[in-house]
């Protein structure tokens, strides 16, 4: 089975959608409201990532209803845009628990059955933003340039026990996240792609729950967009 979180989201609800094609049975954890219903096969979680507490309270009933996890998607993930001296500290705490906090909380809690199982991956939805570090993004690059950075150490940690850690950038995506993007803005991102467009939902969804399945990749950084610049 494998468990979503920030399912509510755009990106969330297509992962959704796309697991449950391939017959996953998934525990759709979410923080604020959802429209997602109970089904067989679909179980709605509420979750806040940022509470070693709830996060282990969903564990808990995760396995009390499946009796184990094989892959976790840590995708909940906020922005607070503004310029590095106009950002709160409380904004700053916020991106970086949710986004880093949160998907170490719930890695660290998949990772206790997956390492008795010996079997599981955690795949962690990550952003060109660590790589470029945009201006008025500081918070968000250094929350996801850290997930980076969590992703391989992960890998090297429990790569005896057959469980797979990776990370997938996914570009500019038409959700909530970037609903308050103008016209110019959204140009400009598909401008800086080589294809000259944005990547959609339902690619960066089916890639993942194909990734999902791979048996013998860990440790790697999955960028699902055309903008093409150095690793650092």
């Amino acid at each position: 089975m494998v468990w979503i979180t920030g399912a509510a989201g755009g990106l969330g609800q297509g992962l959704v959608e796309a697991f449950a094609a391939r017959g996953w049975r998934i525990a759709a954890a979410f923080h604020r409201q959802t429209t997602q219903r109970e089904t067989a096969q679909i179980w709605p979680v509420p979750m806040d990532v940022t509470k070693p507490d709830q996060v282990r309270a969903g564990l808990a009933q995760i396995l009390q209803r499946w009796g184990r996890v094989d892959v976790l998607v840590n995708n909940a993930g906020v922005v607070a845009d503004r310029l590095s001296w106009r950002i709160t500290a409380a904004d700053w705490d916020r991106v970086l628990a949710v986004n880093l906090k949160g998907a170490f909380l719930c890695a660290q809690a998949a990772l206790g059955p997956m390492l008795e199982q010996r079997d599981g991956h955690v795949i962690n939805v990550a952003s060109f933003a660590a790589r470029s570090g945009p201006s008025g993004q500081a918070s968000y690059a250094a929350a996801k340039a850290g997930l980076l950075g969590l992703t391989q150490s992960l890998a090297k940690e429990v790569g005896a026990r057959n469980v797979r850690v990776n990370a997938v950038l996914p570009g500019v995506l038409p959700t909530p996240m970037t609903a308050a993007l103008t016209a110019g803005p959204l140009r400009e991102f598909a401008a800086a792609n080589a294809l000259g467009r944005l990547n959609s939902i339902a690619e960066v969804s089916g890639f993942i729950a194909v990734l999902a399945e791979l048996r013998h990749v860990s440790g790697q950084f999955f960028q699902l967009d055309s903008r093409i610049a150095r690793w650092c």
